[in-house]
């Protein structure tokens, strides 16, 4: 089987995942679309900086007042021996852990702070309907907001489709207004060394327009 027909198949194996959990009462959240703009890449000039960006993304730190209710929802890049790994995590010790293994991980590719070194955020569309969103809203600290009912398969199978989606922006040739060279270069991915970190963040989903999105956020070491 070729890559594309495999990939095809492992999307259709995650709409069967996603269908057999909402039939169990799973929030049905449904990915649309990916969305760049003149947020999307941000320079990360220092050590100093990139431990921030890492804190602000795991809530931890002078961040850990963030790690509301629904922290157990984002999804974060790990590492198991050698290889990456994707996981939830609910408990403050484990995203030190993560922080800790990110920052050795740095320390190993030894990246530039001058002009090498981004955090890029995508917008991760999601569709859901009105009386269904009605259903997952509720007060946090005076402050209304949403949690979802979404199982460890559900919640992987929506990082799944964020990552196909972005991988697939990659391949294609479009052209994104208000994103300079360079940063066209880092969309297809051309220029980029190292992923060094990543996650979703479904803690703080966001309204633009009606739509409801997320944020995918990945720390990129350029050439």
């Amino acid at each position: 089987m070729k890559g594309a027909e495999k990939a095809m198949e492992s999307m259709k194996d995650m709409d069967r995942v996603m269908e057999r959990e909402i039939k169990k009462g799973r929030t049905p959240l449904k990915f649309e679309q990916l969305g760049f703009g003149d947020y999307s890449y941000n320079e990360i000039t220092s050590k100093e900086k990139l431990l921030q960006v890492l804190s602000y993304l795991l809530r931890i730190g002078e961040y850990e007042t963030f790690a509301g209710k629904t922290i157990g929802n984002n999804v974060y890049m790990d590492i198991r021996g050698k290889k990456v790994v994707f996981k939830r995590t609910r408990l403050t010790y484990e995203r030190n852990n993560i922080f800790a293994m990110i920052k050795r991980l740095a320390k190993k590719y030894k990246p530039d702070y001058e002009g090498k070194v981004y955090l890029e955020t995508v917008r991760c569309f999601f569709t859901i309907s009105e009386e269904e969103l009605e259903k997952c809203r509720y007060n946090y600290k005076c402050k209304d907001t949403y949690a979802f009912v979404m199982s460890d398969r559900y919640i992987m199978a929506l990082y799944t489709y964020c990552l196909s989606a972005r991988k697939a922006v990659a391949l294609e040739d479009i052209e994104l207004e208000g994103l300079s060279e360079a940063e066209l270069s880092m969309v297809k991915l051309e220029s980029v060394r190292e992923v060094l970190f990543q996650a979703l963040l479904l803690d703080d989903v966001k309204f633009e327009d009606g739509k409801m999105y997320a944020e995918l956020c990945s720390i990129l070491i350029i050439e």
